[in-house]
Protein backbone atom coordinates (compact mmCIF):
# COMPACT_ATOMS: atom_id res chain seq x y z
CA UNK A 1 0.00 0.00 0.00
CA UNK A 2 1.38 3.36 -1.00
CA UNK A 3 1.30 6.03 1.69
CA UNK A 4 1.61 9.78 1.71
CA UNK A 5 2.59 12.02 4.60
CA UNK A 6 0.24 14.74 5.80
CA UNK A 7 0.53 17.54 8.33
CA UNK A 8 -1.86 17.41 11.24
CA UNK A 9 -2.40 20.23 13.72
CA UNK A 10 -3.59 19.30 17.20
CA UNK A 11 -3.94 21.25 20.41
CA UNK A 12 -0.95 20.61 22.68
CA UNK A 13 -3.08 18.98 25.35
CA UNK A 14 -4.55 16.53 22.81
CA UNK A 15 -1.10 15.79 21.42
CA UNK A 16 0.19 14.90 24.90
CA UNK A 17 -2.73 12.56 25.45
CA UNK A 18 -2.39 10.87 22.07
CA UNK A 19 1.35 10.35 22.63
CA UNK A 20 0.57 8.62 25.93
CA UNK A 21 -2.12 6.52 24.28
CA UNK A 22 0.30 5.45 21.54
CA UNK A 23 2.87 4.40 24.15
CA UNK A 24 0.23 2.44 26.12
CA UNK A 25 -0.80 0.61 22.94
CA UNK A 26 2.79 0.06 21.83
CA UNK A 27 2.00 1.94 18.64
CA UNK A 28 2.71 5.22 16.88
CA UNK A 29 0.53 8.28 16.51
CA UNK A 30 0.51 7.66 12.77
CA UNK A 31 -0.81 4.09 13.27
CA UNK A 32 -3.49 5.29 15.71
CA UNK A 33 -4.73 7.93 13.27
CA UNK A 34 -4.59 5.52 10.32
CA UNK A 35 -6.56 2.87 12.22
CA UNK A 36 -9.19 5.40 13.30
CA UNK A 37 -9.64 6.72 9.76
CA UNK A 38 -9.80 3.22 8.26
CA UNK A 39 -12.44 2.25 10.84
CA UNK A 40 -14.56 5.31 9.97
CA UNK A 41 -14.29 4.58 6.23
CA UNK A 42 -15.25 0.95 6.76
CA UNK A 43 -18.27 1.89 8.88
CA UNK A 44 -19.37 4.42 6.27
CA UNK A 45 -19.03 1.85 3.47
CA UNK A 46 -20.93 -0.77 5.49
CA UNK A 47 -23.67 1.74 6.30
CA UNK A 48 -24.12 2.73 2.66
CA UNK A 49 -24.28 -0.91 1.54
CA UNK A 50 -26.89 -1.72 4.21
CA UNK A 51 -28.89 1.36 3.27
CA UNK A 52 -28.96 0.33 -0.40
CA UNK A 53 -30.04 -3.23 0.53
CA UNK A 54 -32.83 -1.98 2.78
CA UNK A 55 -34.17 0.49 0.20
CA UNK A 56 -34.23 -2.31 -2.40
CA UNK A 57 -36.16 -4.55 0.01
CA UNK A 58 -38.68 -1.79 0.74
CA UNK A 59 -39.22 -1.13 -2.98
CA UNK A 60 -39.76 -4.85 -3.60
CA UNK A 61 -42.15 -5.16 -0.68
CA UNK A 62 -43.04 -8.18 1.40
CA UNK A 63 -45.48 -10.98 0.64
CA UNK A 64 -47.64 -11.25 3.74
CA UNK A 65 -49.79 -13.96 2.12
CA UNK A 66 -52.94 -12.00 2.79
CA UNK A 67 -55.70 -11.77 0.24
CA UNK A 68 -58.32 -9.10 0.33
CA UNK A 69 -61.80 -10.55 1.00
CA UNK A 70 -64.14 -10.41 -1.97
CA UNK A 71 -67.20 -9.43 0.05
CA UNK A 72 -68.29 -8.20 3.46
CA UNK A 73 -69.76 -11.60 4.22
CA UNK A 74 -66.49 -13.33 3.41
CA UNK A 75 -64.66 -10.90 5.72
CA UNK A 76 -66.92 -11.73 8.66
CA UNK A 77 -67.23 -15.42 7.91
CA UNK A 78 -66.38 -17.65 10.88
Amino acid sequence: METQNITLSLPKSALRKVKLLAVKRNSSISRLVTDAIEKMLSEETNYEAAKIRQIAMMKKGFDLSWQKPKSREELHER
